[in-house]
C-alpha cells in the first residue's frame, strides 16, 4: 500500500486540472448533487465528466488516507484494514479462477491497487481500463515500481464503450467501480460482449439494500451524502443491479450480501468512535489532523484553493456510509 505523505496529498489535490481552477472543479462537482440543488438526470447524462472531476479531486486524499485499493471489505476480528482488502482481492481472484498467463480486464481500475495485488497472486496479464488521466499516470508509475509493468497495462476508456474486440478476455471483474456507470445493463452488456464465451465476470457492487425506504427523509439524506462524497450518479438497489446483470447476458452463479456475515462491519474504518493504530489516518482523531493540515497547506499554497472543500465532502461520504451502514 501506498505510504503517501502530506505533501504527496497537497500536491496531488486536482489531479491533471490546473491548480489555479481546482475550487472552480469543486463548485461544478458540487452542483451535480442533491445537497447542492442537482439532479440525478443531470448526473448520469454528465457522468464521464462528474466522474473525472471527481476522481481528479479525491485521488491523493484517497491514497494518503485509504492507500492503493480503494474499496472495502469484510473484516475478521484482529484483521487489520490492509489485510482485509487482499483478502478480499484474493478471493475475487479465487473465485474467478485465474490462471497464470490469462487476459484479464479490470473495469475502473482506479490507480491499480487490486491489479498489481491479483496479478502477482494470480500471475495473470491484467488489463486496466480508467477513464481518469490522473489515475492511469499514477498506476503506471507504481507498476513499474512494483515490476508488474510488463504483464499489466492500463487503457484509457469508458466502461460504457469498451474499446476491444468481442471474446478478448479470458475474465473480467470490478471492485466497486460499475457502480459509477449512469446504466448498470449498458454497461454489464459491453462487458458481456469481451468476455470470451462460458467464462466469468465478478464483481463486488455498491448497492441500496431492500432497507432502504424512499419516503424516509433520513434515507434519502444519507443516500445523498454517499452520493456526492463518491462520485455517484445514483445508488441502486441489489435487485436492480441483478436484473440488469441477467438482462445482459450473464447467468448469475453466486450472489451475496458479504456485509451481511462480516464479523466485523465493512465501514469500520470510518466509524469515528473507534481507535486504530495501523489506520490511524481514518479515526477521528487522525481526520482532524489531516483537516487541519489541509487547512494550513491550503492557506500556505501547497495545496490549491478548494483543497478543503474536497475535504468537507469526503467527510460527509464518510458520515454517510456509517450511518447507511448502520
Amino acid at each position: 500500500m501506498s505510504k503517501a505523505g502530506a505533501l504527496d496529498l497537497a500536491s496531488g489535490v486536482g489531479g491533471k486540472i490546473d491548480k489555479t481552477e481546482v475550487l472552480s472543479a469543486v463548485e461544478k462537482y458540487e452542483k451535480y448533487h442533491v445537497c447542492y440543488g442537482g439532479e440525478e438526470e443531470a448526473r448520469k447524462s454528465n457522468y464521464t465528466d462528474m466522474v473525472n472531476k471527481y476522481y481528479d479531486l479525491v485521488t491523493s486524499f484517497y491514497e494518503y488516507g485509504w492507500g492503493e485499493s480503494f474499496h472495502f471489505a469484510p473484516r475478521w476480528k484482529g484483521e487489520s484494514l490492509r489485510e482485509s482488502i487482499k483478502r478480499h482481492e484474493h478471493f475475487l481472484a479465487l473465485q474467478l479462477g485465474l490462471k497464470p498467463g490469462q487476459k484479464v480486464l479490470d473495469v475502473g481500475c482506479g490507480i491499480g491497487g487490486p491489479l498489481r495485488e491479483i496479478a502477482r497472486f494470480s500471475l495473470a496479464s491484467i488489463t486496466g481500463l480508467n477513464n481518469n488521466e490522473y489515475q492511469i499516470t499514477r498506476g503506471k508509475e507504481l507498476n513499474r515500481i512494483v515490476g508488474v509493468d510488463k504483464t499489466c497495462n492500463f487503457v484509457k476508456a469508458d466502461f460504457m464503450k469498451l474499446p476491444f474486440p468481442e471474446n478478448s478476455f479470458d475474465a473480467v471483474y470490478a471492485i466497486e467501480a460499475t457502480c459509477h456507470a449512469p446504466d448498470a445493463y449498458g454497461c454489464y452488456k459491453e462487458i458481456y460482449r469481451v468476455l470470451k464465451p462460458g467464462q466469468c465476470f465478478a464483481a463486488y457492487e455498491w448497492c441500496m439494500t431492500d432497507a432502504f425506504d424512499t419516503n424516509n427523509q433520513e434515507h434519502q439524506k444519507i443516500k445523498a451524502e454517499i452520493e456526492i462524497g463518491d462520485g455517484l450518479p445514483d445508488i441502486r438497489l441489489t435487485g436492480k443491479c441483478l436484473e440488469a446483470l441477467k438482462q445482459a447476458g450473464f447467468e448469475v452463479i453466486w450472489e451475496n450480501d458479504l456485509a451481511v456475515d462480516s464479523p466485523q462491519s465493512w465501514y469500520l474504518p470510518l466509524d469515528k468512535s473507534r481507535i486504530s493504530f495501523s489506520s490511524f489516518r481514518l479515526t477521528a482523531v487522525g481526520r482532524f489532523i489531516t483537516k487541519n493540515m489541509v487547512k494550513a497547506l491550503e492557506f500556505v499554497g501547497l495545496a490549491p484553493p478548494g483543497s478543503q472543500r474536497v475535504q468537507d465532502f469526503l467527510e460527509k461520504a464518510a458520515e454517510g456510509l456509517v450511518e447507511g451502514g448502520k
